[in-house]
């Protein structure tokens, strides 16, 4: 293990969220904060309780989940699409890195942006709702494991996507939509029969309803079921990525 190098990508990926402040941090912070205005001081008083939970403090798994998913795929799909772009990937794969190496340092670094920004979100949420967790313990594993698998996700993304616009595509036009209908803002067991089996489909649901159960002791689904299915998509990434540095998909020549 060639701890060097791997602490070398680590911290430049690091670094990039410090450079741009701003964009990385504060932006995200403020437009999930605008969520806690709208739909907790401001209709969440109006709103019944779900699960014997107020509105407000309900939606707030929900949306640290969609913040941790966009982050996680956005920050390393972007940090392995720029050294591609500019080339100097192949310094990285001619130098004594291993393919785990690389994937540790690119992945561990948007996780880490990722688990921070859910954390300051949670900190954030508490100035507009009052809010529990029952299980900090399950609640910090179900931010890490998400963040790791979703950022693998993303480094797949990265390399796959050929244009700056292919980068977006998953994310806005598959990830956020089923992040919106996998329970987010209600409870799948308030929809009809048919629904409901049709939402069990939808992997960010188990994802949502183990995070929540974190919080407040109730899911739509088994908390070992949430915890089962986010270990499979994991092995899926994974398996994927040990194809690309198999086959040099996109990044040998």
């Amino acid at each position: 293990m060639n701890g060097y190098a791997l602490w070398a990508i680590y911290t430049f990926e690091l670094a990039r969220m410090r450079r741009t402040l701003l964009q990385s941090v504060v932006s995200p912070v403020i437009s999930t904060s605008l969520y806690f205005v709208v739909f907790g001081a401001a209709i969440g008083s109006r709103m019944a309780e779900i699960d014997g939970i107020g509105f407000a403090a309900f939606i707030i798994p929900g949306l640290i989940m969609l913040l941790l998913l966009n982050e996680s795929i956005s920050n390393a799909s972007f940090g392995i699409y720029m050294p591609r772009f500019t080339g100097t990937i192949y310094e990285v794969l001619s130098a004594p890195v291993s393919p785990a190496e690389i994937v540790i340092g690119y992945v561990g670094a948007a996780a880490t942006k990722s688990v921070l920004l859910g954390l300051l979100v949670l900190l954030t949420a508490r100035l507009f709702v009052d809010y529990q967790v029952q299980h900090p313990f399950w609640m910090l594993g179900f931010l890490l494991l998400t963040a790791v698998t979703f950022s693998l996700f993303g480094f797949i993304i990265g390399i796959w996507a050929d244009g700056f616009e292919k980068l977006q595509i998953i994310p806005l036009m598959i990830v956020t939509p089923l992040t919106f209908l996998g329970g987010s803002f209600y409870s799948i067991s308030m929809l009809p029969p048919f629904w409901q089996n049709i939402s069990l489909f939808n992997p960010v649901v188990y994802l949502i309803s183990g995070f929540r159960w974190s919080f407040y002791g109730v899911a739509d689904v088994h908390i070992a079921v949430s915890v089962g299915m986010t270990l499979v998509f994991l092995a899926l990434c994974l398996t994927m990525v040990w194809w690309i540095f198999r086959t040099g998909y996109r990044i040998k020549p």
